[in-house]
């Protein structure tokens, strides 16, 4: 992608998250699914890294490699017109100079925005040492200055997901890191694992940055997260897994030799599917 066209897009990602309406965010993990999402009307996509995992063979947690990730990421950015934000896990990269080559690679991938995490394994033991942490978002940012490409970091922390730590620390904890990591450079703040009413609240007044919160049962509406100031939500691996959930019951029926039903319940036509692959982008 021409340089001065993916800054553009970078952009107009950032813009998206200081509009009037949140930025909703049902992941794609695929062409196919990155192009429905641009087809109903989404204005960017946001990758899940579980969910291309999971299409390529590898189970979660940065067990597949940082190429086959960018292979699937470039896929989909060459295939939609709207910007590409990337779920990078904590970037295959432990040091800010490995980071900065992660982030040329980021950026030649075609992708304008990224998820960074603050851990890089299965267990609190793993999460990154805060000042290390701010080194490597640093790395990033001016790693894409430098290309031309304002890339767009959407700074993740695990201490509700995990969780990490006591939980009557959690919230000051979250406060202290994301603070930092805007600091460092992060456009957006993203807090996976919290779904209180409250707690969102207030987390939204005490960082005064884009938060985003990761869709889950149990949380606020997006018409509720949008009312208290949530700028992006993301669906994370639910959307591809609800699309899984489908083809199971498919798979069980005609195992069990019972109705074609659950085939054509929610069916994309196949002249709609072929016509919309078959698009080419100006």
């Amino acid at each position: 992608m021409e340089v001065r066209a993916q800054a553009e897009k970078a952009e107009r990602l950032r813009k998206l998250h200081h509009g009037r309406r949140i930025l909703a965010l049902p992941n794609a993990w695929d062409v196919v699914s990155a192009r429905i999402l641009e087809e109903v009307g989404h204005p960017a996509i946001a990758t899940s890294s579980a969910a291309v995992a999971f299409s390529l063979g590898y189970p979660d947690g940065q067990r597949i490699s940082r190429g086959e990730m960018l292979d699937a990421v470039a896929r989909i950015a060459m295939a939609v017109r709207v910007p590409v934000t990337a779920d990078l896990e904590s970037g295959y990269s432990k040091t800010p100079e490995e980071i900065a080559d992660f982030t040329k690679a980021v950026v030649a991938s075609g992708a304008v925005g990224l998820n960074f995490e603050d851990v890089t394994g299965d267990d609190e033991s793993t999460h990154v040492q805060l000042g290390l942490q701010v080194k490597n978002i640093r790395a990033i940012r001016e790693t894409a200055a430098a290309m031309g490409v304002p890339i767009v970091i959407n700074a993740r922390t695990d201490i509700y997901l995990m969780p990490i730590g006591p939980g009557a620390t959690r919230f000051e904890r979250t406060v202290e890191r994301l603070r930092a990591y805007r600091e460092a450079g992060a456009d957006c703040l993203f807090v996976p694992g919290l779904c209180d009413r409250e707690i969102i609240a207030k987390l939204v007044k005490a960082l005064d940055a884009p938060l985003n919160i990761l869709a889950s049962q149990g949380c606020p509406s997006l018409d509720e997260l949008e009312k208290i100031g949530v700028a992006r939500v993301s669906a994370g691996s639910s959307a591809m897994r609800a699309a899984m959930g489908a083809f199971q019951r498919v798979a069980k029926d005609w195992l069990a030799h019972g109705s074609y039903d659950s085939l054509h319940q929610v069916t994309v036509p196949y002249n709609e599917l072929n016509h919309m692959m078959a698009r080419k982008l100006s």
